[in-house]
Parts: C-alpha cells; structure tokens; sequence
C-alpha cells in the first residue's frame, strides 16, 4: 500500500531476506537511512550517562537540579521544532536533503557538546542535537517507507525501530568504555557525531525518494530508482502503481485547498464523528506513553540507580544496561505479538504491569528512606569542622539526631560520605568539589553520595526497574504508535498524525523537564507512586476511548468510528 504506514508481519520478514539478495540497493538503501533512528536512540541514552560526570566537573550543575532537568529536556524542546520544521522540508525539498541537514545539525551539536567549556554552551549543543534528532526521527522513516518494495515496507520500517533500541544500548556501552577516559563526557557526547557522519557521506551516494520525485514532476528520475529497488519483472507493475497512488493524494490535496487549507482541514476533523474518536484515541495514546514516566527511565536511568543506593558512577551505567538491553529486547517481541494479541488487549496488559511495578519501585523507595543510615556526629568531626553541613552542626549541637536522608535534603545541599561499611553511620558534608575529593580518598574508600543512600533494597529497586520496562517495552513502547497508524482516514492522517507527535513530543518534555524536581519536592518513593497514579487513570482512560483495530482495512476502522453504537471495549464486526 503507496499510502498507508505498514506494520511488519512474519511473511515480509521472509521477503525481506529473498529481495534484499536479489536487490542488495534496498540493503544499502535502508541500512543508509536507518542510522537517523541510531542516532535517535543514541541520543536518548548517552545523555543518562554523561549527567553523571557533568555534575562532576560543575559544580552549579551537581547542585541544581532544574540544570540537570534543562540539560536533558532541551534536546527534547529542540526535536519538538526540528520535526515540525522537517515536516516542510520533506516536502519542499525533498527527503534525502532533510536527512543531511539532520546529520550537519547533530555532528555540529555533537562538536559543540564535546568542546564546551560551559553549562551554556552544552546546553545549545544539546538544542542543535534535538533539531537533527527531530528531523531525522520523521524523515528515515518516511524516506525508507516510501523507498521499500511495498511487500517488506513493514519489516524495513520496523528496523529503523529497532535501530532506535540499538542506539539508545550502544550508548550505554560507550558511556561505559569511556568512564576511565580523560574527559569522559566530552567523549560520550562527542562520538555521535561519528555515525551523523557516516550518514552524510551514504546519504550524498544515494538517490532521493522515488515518491517525492514524482511528485514533483520528475518521473524519469522516480522511474530509474524504483528499478534499482524492484526485480525487472515487477518495476513496471510498481512504477504504474506509483503513479497512480501520487494522483490520488494530489486529488486530496486539491480538496483540502478547497475547503480552506489547513483551517479548513481541522475543521472538518474535528467536525466528523469517526475522526473525532480516532484523534482522541490517538491522541491520548501518544500522552500515555510518556506520562507513565519511561523517559525517567531512559533519561535518567543511571540516576535512579543512585537514588537506589549505588553511588559509583561506572556501577550505576552498568546496572543501567540492563535497562536498556530489555528495552532492546522488548521492542522484537512487539513485532511477533502485535498481531496475535491485538493493539488494544496488549497496551493493556502493559499498563497493568506497568502500574504494579511502579507501585513496588515506589514501595522499595519508601524502604530505601526509611532504612537510611544515620549521620555520626565523630565521623563527620573527622573531615574537620570547616567541611560540616551547617544544618547538621546546628541540630547536632542541641543533641538531635539525623540520617542520610535528611542530610541529602539540607537546604545548604550537603553530601553524605558513607562508612567504609556503608550501613553504618556517616560524615554530613557541604556538598563541595573538595569534600566529594576528601571523602573518595580517605581510608578504606569511602562512597559519596548526593541522590541516595546507602542501601540493602538496592537490588529490589534493579529488580522492579527490570520488570517495568519488560512491561512497558513490548506494549505502551510501540503500541501507540501502530493505533496512530491505524485510526486515521487516509485523507487526515497528515494532521492527526501531525498532532499526535506534537502531544507527545510535549509530553516527553513535562516529564523529562520536572523529573529531578519532583524527586526533590515529593521525595523518590512520591515520584513513583505519582506516575503510577497517572498510569492507572491512563488505563481507564484508553479502555473507554481505544478500539481494537486488529484485522481491520482502514476504511472498516472509519466505519467503527463512525457507527452509532460504537463501543470501544465491543469487539466490530465490519459484515453487521
């Protein structure tokens, strides 16, 4: 189908492998674009590691959290504008020029990251990033989509998926690799711009979309690549197919200038029943998936570790490949299921899930700050008395006592340097470059800890975080996406689509850009225990607002929109 967004199934897996030995071009073709969606995940995980020794080498940064949050959250606000700007650029200028520009944005946020001698200046290299990471995200794959043969367009479509995965785990290995290296962030943040690079170079060797060229009258050039992409017997067949498709969405086209452009467009979306339900489903898809808090997860995953107990930086991005190897391996079960168990059934089953393990991280949390050590007024009197937390040597000179968990939250920002038996009780410290070096090199190598405590829950937390991303990966992780796919009239997928990743877009960054805050405002264990809230309103919500779309043709899925006696939890029959 020229026109529709296809899903993989088991068949085009075998397709794939048939095609791809005759036509190697679609190999080199897809591999080429695919690397905009490792760029896409790669960004999204080395950003969770490099914080880590950010915070070390600035000190405004280790003792500002809505720093921290803006460091993260502005690649996101920069993805936001970069796929609405690459919206128009696809269509001005084509696919291929879209992908390059995307690639020059990121190797230059990739070099300015990696050479920044302030905050400031990480923080417009992590904007310039966003703008290639959103350009990139739309583009690969629509220009792989609209490049495939249309019988393994689905199984090519899900590697750029995939590769997205792919990015986000190579991210965390490279983070590690480079935790012993002079200069580690700068490293973990500088070799992205490697892969942009090596796109750029493919992308200059490749030809542009075969739709987009004949869309713009240029239908020698579309004619010659789609016989580089088809066997000789099928590129006649494909090419009138092609044509055909390209005068139908042209015919479309002149409709919605007819009724007025784009305010004439949402106009009659918001003014058809069937659209209205499909946009809400959509729309509501696309929120839930992020407000269930997994951008938390991959964002700040090594962070989380600490909060659990593991103050080491290395052990923290180690523990945190976990995370991200199951992320990986989620998203392949998705593709063999989806179809089996149905969109709707499976989004809920991940929901359930997703509520039970954000209950026990919340549960482990509160265990972790109850547990904490105490604060040993001898310990502490060991780094002498000008390294004290103020407030710690206020309360302890009229006897109080204090844990790890009140000094963390001292209002000065004090660090806790744990006994060489990390239960034990600790030294309360102003939260220095010279007292974290201090406590590192004093004897028996003590730990120093400024988002958690010392724990014995740890492992539980590791345990949970594990089983919430095997059950968001395989359901909320791809799901929506498909259901957005799906619930649209062909005529209006270009805007509810449009508006469907601008919600979510937006929800990533409410979520990305208050996460740290609210640790800090509501405590940990309160952080979860809110998202956990917000997922289980999210489940009733899509249970009364998204239909089952499995086995539909898209236009049976308008016919159940738009049916007086639609029921969303009602199985549709298209014959009655």
């Amino acid at each position: 189908m020229e026109c529709g967004i296809h899903k993989a199934e088991s068949t085009e897996f075998r397709d794939l492998l048939y095609l791809t030995s005759k036509q190697p071009f679609i190999l080199r073709l897809a591999f080429s674009a695919g690397i905009g969606g490792l760029l896409f995940g790669y960004d999204t995980g080395v950003i969770s590691g490099a914080l880590l020794y950010i915070r070390d080498d600035f000190e405004q940064i280790e003792k500002s959290t809505v720093l921290q949050e803006t460091i993260v959250s502005m690649a996101v606000a920069g993805a936001i504008i970069g796929a609405g700007a690459g919206g128009w650029m696809n269509d001005r200028f084509g696919r291929r020029p879209s992908l390059i520009i995307a690639d020059l944005l990121f190797l230059a946020g990739a070099i300015v990251m990696a050479t920044a001698p302030t905050p400031v200046v990480i923080i417009v290299g992590r904007v310039l990033v966003g703008l290639g990471v959103g350009m990139a995200s739309m583009t690969s794959p629509l220009y792989i989509s609209e490049s495939s043969p249309a019988r393994i367009r689905g199984a090519l479509v899900s590697t750029n998926g995939l590769l997205i995965t792919a990015g986000q785990f190579l991210s965390y290995l490279i983070n590690l690799a480079f935790t012993r290296v002079r200069g580690t962030w700068r490293w973990m943040l500088g070799v992205a711009g490697l892969p942009a690079l090596l796109q750029f170079l493919l992308m200059l060797a490749l030809p542009e979309s075969p739709r987009w060229l004949y869309r713009k009258g240029r239908q020698r050039e579309a004619e010659e690549v789609m016989r580089k992409v088809y066997p000789a017997e099928e590129a006649d067949a494909e090419i009138e197919a092609l044509r055909v498709s390209v005068e139908a969405d042209a015919g479309h086209e002149e409709q919605a200038q007819a009724h007025g452009g784009l305010v004439g467009t949402l106009r009659k979306v918001f003014g058809s029943v069937a659209v209205r339900r499909g946009l809400t489903a959509g729309v509501l898809c696309q929120v839930a998936q992020q407000l269930v808090g997994i951008n938390t997860v991959m964002y700040y995953s090594p962070t989380i570790v600490q909060l659990a107990g593991f103050a080491s930086n290395s052990t923290a991005l180690a523990l945190s490949l976990v995370t991200s190897g199951l992320n990986a391996a989620g998203s392949v079960v998705s593709m063999f299921f989806v179809d089996k168990a149905g969109r709707r059934k499976l989004m809920l089953l991940s929901l359930a899930g997703i509520v039970v393990c954000l209950a026990m991280l919340s549960g482990v949390f509160f265990a972790v700050d109850s547990h904490s050590p105490e604060v040993s007024t001898a310990e502490t009197a060991l780094f002498g008395n000008n390294g004290t937390c103020p407030e710690f040597g206020q309360v302890s000179a009229v006897g109080l006592q204090w844990t790890c968990t009140q000094c963390l939250k001292a209002p000065s920002q004090c660090g806790f340097c744990a006994n060489t038996q990390k239960l034990l009780p600790g030294a309360c410290l102003a939260m220095t470059d010279s007292a974290r070096r201090t406590c590192r090199a004093a004897a028996g190598r003590r730990e120093w800890y400024t988002r958690g405590c010392p724990s014995s829950f740890g492992w539980l937390a590791l345990v949970a975080l594990g089983a919430y991303i095997v059950s968001y990966s395989p359901g909320m992780g791809s799901v929506p996406w498909l259901i957005n796919s799906e619930v649209y009239p062909l005529r209006f997928r270009g805007v509810c689509g449009g508006i469907a990743a601008v919600a979510n877009w937006s929800s990533n960054l409410l979520v990305t850009q208050t996460f740290l805050s609210l640790t800090q405002a509501l405590g940990t264990a309160g952080t979860f225990l809110l998202f956990c809230g917000v997922s289980a309103a999210s489940f009733l919500l899509l249970f009364l607002v998204v239909p089952e779309t499995k086995g539909l043709q898209f236009e049976e899925v308008e016919q159940m929109l738009g049916s007086k006696d639609y029921k969303p939890w009602k199985k549709f029959n298209p014959k009655t």
